[in-house]
């Protein structure tokens, strides 16, 4: 970064310098063509007052007081009368100069002028024309190659300073890089918002401060998800192992030993449906889920559910009804259905002995859509909002009363997320809850 400052100033200094020497050159050039064009004017015309008055013989003495003017006078027809440029045998074997531009002006205007180069001798030169009484053309010219040389003579001194102030600016700009720099070098990484530096940074440690607090919030959950893990497995394990070894000590009387062996299968059922539900998650975490999306319908398969569910229900004397349409939706059948599952049974787990749950599903402007409302315990406003966490329960004095891993809606939020749908829940403590499932209107009813 420092290299890349330095070199940027530098190109900039370089660039500088050479707009600079190009506008002193411009303006030099300009400001001595001016002057040339104004000191060959005044010659003109005072060369041409003397012929008016002394006749053309003041040509010869002209001529000879300075070389580095060319006077050339042309008659009425073009004809060169005399040139100062050419030998006196030459200039009979000179062209027409009537179709000269500064020579057809002066016989229209009076005056006439122009810059080109010359092919006689053989450089390019300012002419200025004024016709003279007796009809003729005097043109007076002179070299421009000095003007050109000017521009050259001031390079070694505009390339001296030019030197001397990129010398100085690479001493100045480590400088002032470094000064810059030192700031973002010592930023606080840790604390991002507690950094004075510069205002242009602000988006960006705000940005690492969100980070930095993410990555907290995403440690913390592992953390708690790896006590939760180690508390949920462990409980069952023991309860197995506590039994067996009861059993393998022959402290069980014969008669009570399928109970203790129902007790092992229930608790290794639910070790291995806790596996299962974590080994879900993570798969739904990482996105890696193999399944392809299919058409569902959605009354089908809730309806398909509930009949699985009505067992459960029974023994808490539960009533379920199912309504609405049918309905279709292009989705991973596995995990929609264990999204409903979730819902259902936790509206059967958490409800009151005799309760009642309705489940609708249907279609509605926004995209299909599945409702799930019991008459059960209700959750507090405080919990709702972390109920979708993993092993995290309202009541965890009897979580084991009721059953199940604390995963369940864990697995909810993340299936919705994989669907893009949206989970809402409505619940007043003692009186039920509402929970909803809403999924997008895109991905309804696609065909192969």
């Amino acid at each position: 970064m420092r290299k890349k400052i330095q070199k940027s100033m530098m190109l900039i200094l370089g660039v500088t310098f050479i707009l600079f020497y190009a506008i002193i050159s411009i303006f030099l050039y300009r400001r001595n063509l001016s002057l040339l064009e104004a000191e060959v004017r005044q010659e003109a015309i005072y060369i041409s007052a003397a012929i008016n008055i002394s006749g053309s013989d003041y040509l010869e003495e002209m001529s000879q007081v300075d070389s580095q003017i060319r006077i050339t006078l042309i008659g009425d027809n073009g004809e060169v009368l005399f040139d100062s440029g050419v030998n006196d045998s030459d200039v009979d074997e000179m062209d027409d100069h009537s179709t000269r531009e500064e020579v057809r002006e002066a016989e229209v205007s009076g005056t006439g002028e122009d810059i080109r180069m010359s092919h006689t001798v053989r450089q390019e030169l300012y002419y200025y024309a004024i016709r003279l009484d007796d009809g003729t053309v005097l043109r007076v010219s002179r070299s421009m190659d000095s003007l050109v040389q000017t521009a050259i003579d001031v390079l070694p001194v505009v390339g001296g300073i030019a030197l001397l102030m990129i010398i100085l600016a690479m001493i100045l700009a480590s400088w002032q890089t470094k000064r810059l720099i030192r700031p973002i070098i010592s930023l606080d990484l840790e604390h991002p918002l507690d950094n004075n530096v510069y205002e242009e940074l602000g988006p960006l440690l705000e940005a690492m401060d969100r980070q930095n607090k993410e990555k907290e919030a995403v440690s913390n959950m592992r953390k708690e998800f790896s006590a939760n893990v180690s508390h949920e497995l462990k409980t069952p394990l023991t309860s197995i192992s506590g039994y067996a070894e009861i059993m393998k000590n022959g402290m069980v009387r014969p008669a009570d030993i399928p109970l203790f062996s129902e007790r092992i299968y229930k608790e290794a059922r639910r070790l291995i449906t806790l596996v299962e539900d974590i080994i879900k998650l993570s798969k739904l975490d990482e996105e890696s889920v193999e399944l392809e999306k299919e058409n569902v319908d959605l009354f089908d398969l809730t309806r398909e559910i509930i009949s699985h569910l009505t067992p459960q229900a029974a023994q808490k004397n539960v009533r379920l009804e199912v309504t609405g349409e049918p309905v279709t939706y292009f989705g991973i059948r596995q995990i929609l259905d264990e999204m409903i599952y979730n819902v259902c049974e936790n509206a059967i787990k958490y409800n009151n002995e005799g309760g009642r749950v309705s489940i609708w599903v249907g279609d509605t402007l926004e995209g299909p859509k599945i409702s799930v409302s019991d008459t059960g315990i209700g959750i507090p406003k405080e919990h709702q909002e972390r109920i979708f966490e993993r092993f995290y329960r309202v009541d965890k004095s009897h979580s084991k009363e009721r059953g199940g891993t604390g995963l369940g809606l864990s697995i909810v939020k993340h299936g919705a997320l994989l669907h893009g749908a949206k989970v809402t829940v409505d619940s007043v403590p003692g009186r039920g809850t509402r929970m909803e499932m809403q999924f997008p209107k895109a991905e309804k009813e696609k065909t192969e």
